[in-house]
């Protein structure tokens, strides 16, 4: 049963210290929210604290086996673009509108709610995702079949994530009608392609860490993933700002929410 759930004589202690590791890169990401009075700042540390903490968790057990390099350097590629993307994108761009909603609410009590709300919050959320690149540092041997497949299908998460980006900055660059919607390219297929690329990406390193064993460690980060951009911070969230749209409205009657379908298919969560 212990190794079902993480193999036997595992340095918890090195996971459990990883969550005041996040907390330290999230206090720090709090600071510069303070100095910039933009809390938007924490999209430029989520990707980067995470793949900060698979380094930590190799750095700290000295792994034996190929899985934990590999896993370290999907998420490293990951979380570095994501976390340059969203600095890029959000450079010299107002804050953020769910932040700005938070600021008018709690006005002078604002930075210490967001510190607690906001940036602590998404330190534990980060920990949990976390999870598999310990997983991944405290495993044995190499990634087998089925641990490569979960590789590629990674990297195939990653490259659609980037294409679905690079096609909307494109998009948003060209575009003359502010209202206008993306429905081309993989937005064709999907209203969220670069959620759904993060989707695969969390997926196909599940397969990749499972390979070492310890299949709850190796879930619980893609399942918070999941949660997240499905029900919480992820899809729910950006339509509740587009559906204001017309455009977008008729956009989504034809156009799945989440999964890739062809137009004109149900929606699907």
């Amino acid at each position: 049963m212990t190794g079902w759930l993480v193999p036997a004589g595992a340095p918890f202690g090195i996971y459990a210290t990883g969550l005041a590791v996040a907390a330290a890169v999230m206090v720090g990401a709090w600071l510069v929210s303070l100095w910039r009075t933009d809390a938007s700042v924490i999209d430029s540390f989520w990707g980067a604290a995470i793949a900060g903490l698979g380094w930590y968790y190799v750095m700290s057990t000295g792994p034996d086996g190929a899985v934990a390099w590999i896993a370290l350097f999907l998420v490293t590629a990951w979380g570095g673009r994501l976390s340059a993307y969203l600095t890029w994108r959000n450079w010299g761009e107002p804050e953020d509108f769910r932040y700005r909603k938070m600021r008018e609410k709690h006005g002078d009590r604002f930075p210490a709610v967001s510190l607690v709300s906001v940036f602590l919050l998404q330190a534990l959320l980060a920990w949990v995702v976390s999870a598999p690149l310990f997983q991944a540092a405290v495993g044995r041997g190499g990634p087998g079949a089925v641990g490569w497949i979960g590789a590629g299908v990674a990297v195939a998460g990653l490259i659609w994530e980037i294409v679905a980006d690079w096609q909307l900055q494109r998009f948003l660059a060209e575009r003359s009608d502010g209202d206008e919607v993306l429905t081309g390219g993989l937005w064709r297929f999907s209203r969220h392609p670069n959620y759904f690329g993060e989707f695969v990406f969390w997926w196909g390193m599940f397969l990749l860490v499972a390979s070492t064993g310890g299949y709850l460690w190796s879930v619980v980060g893609p399942v918070l993933m999941s949660v997240l951009l499905l029900r919480v911070s992820g899809v729910p969230m950006l339509e509740e700002k587009l559906e204001q749209r017309p455009q977008f409205r008729r956009y989504a009657e034809r156009t799945n929410a989440f999964f890739p379908w062809f137009p004109g298919g149900s929606d699907g969560a």
